[in-house]
């Protein structure tokens, strides 16, 4: 009998919107070579594979190329399996074993919050040839444990990018968001993600940025509870909290396919 495997569309409530991500749950024990060559079957930006454990589900992410340390909206998407499909009850929260450590989803009424760390941004000088990848002139050049951020002066300009991904490719970067304060109503900044290093041009929505963009703008803002606005072409809202030092994601997905692997 093969693993079930499904197709979820996170940071949305409405179908071919917001991030779709691979979620696996496994039968029986696979190899590393195996999840990475499923994920690269379903050459989505992030697929997830869980499996169960004495307290929770062990939780792996991988894009088509690599396994990564730490993905938001396959978390949200893998959650909105386990309580969807009846592997976990409504009322009990979603406990994940990970590279980043423990991890944790509960169910509202109408999205998932994650409880994920935080992961503050330091000022950098910008890498030798990113700021001209990305055809920007920056407000702030920034780093985290993960990733590079960016700050320009507008949500027009951030909608607006045009990256050579060639380019960005062969900086020293493996992956950079850039963000505005929004002027859209309803938002508090938006944001656009690149990491082709990691095989994804442009990620629709990216919940681990936002681990760095929180405390970014709850500094800036003056404010710990921020909406924001992932503006790619698909577009995706998350819900931002920032307590102690921890930042909590909330968001919708929906389920597309589901089907089961071939082994």
């Amino acid at each position: 009998m093969g693993s079930k495997i499904f197709t979820v569309d996170a940071f949305t409530d409405k179908p071919f919107s917001g991030n779709p991500a691979g979620v696996c749950i496994l039968s029986g024990e696979h190899e590393e070579v195996w999840m990475q060559s499923v994920a690269r079957e379903m050459n989505l930006s992030e697929t997830a594979f869980l499996k169960k454990s004495d307290n929770g589900y062990s939780l792996r992410w991988f894009t088509p190329k690599v396994e990564v340390d730490l993905c938001g909206h396959a978390t949200l998407a893998s959650a909105h399996i386990l309580f969807e499909k009846g592997y976990l009850k409504r009322e009990e929260p979603a406990i994940f074993h990970t590279r980043s450590g423990p991890l944790t989803a509960t169910s509202k009424e109408s999205w998932i919050e994650l409880d994920f760390p935080k992961q503050s941004v330091t000022p950098i000088s910008p890498p030798t040839g990113l700021v001209e990848s990305l055809g920007v002139k920056p407000k702030f050049v920034g780093k985290n444990v993960l990733y590079y951020f960016v700050e320009v002066e507008s949500e027009g300009i951030v909608r607006g990018l045009k990256p050579n991904y060639a380019q960005l490719a062969s900086v020293s970067v493996n992956a950079v968001a850039v963000t505005s304060k929004a002027t859209t109503p309803g938002f508090d900044f938006v944001s656009r993600f690149f990491a082709p290093a990691f095989g994804i041009d442009e990620d629709p929505v990216t919940g681990s940025s936002h681990c760095g963009l929180g405390p970014f703008w709850e500094e800036r803002l003056h404010k710990s509870e921020l909406t924001a606005y992932q503006a790619s072409p698909r577009g995706g809202v998350i819900h931002v909290r920032v307590v102690s030092d921890r930042v909590f994601l909330g968001g919708s997905a929906v389920t597309i396919l589901e089907g089961e692997s071939c082994t």
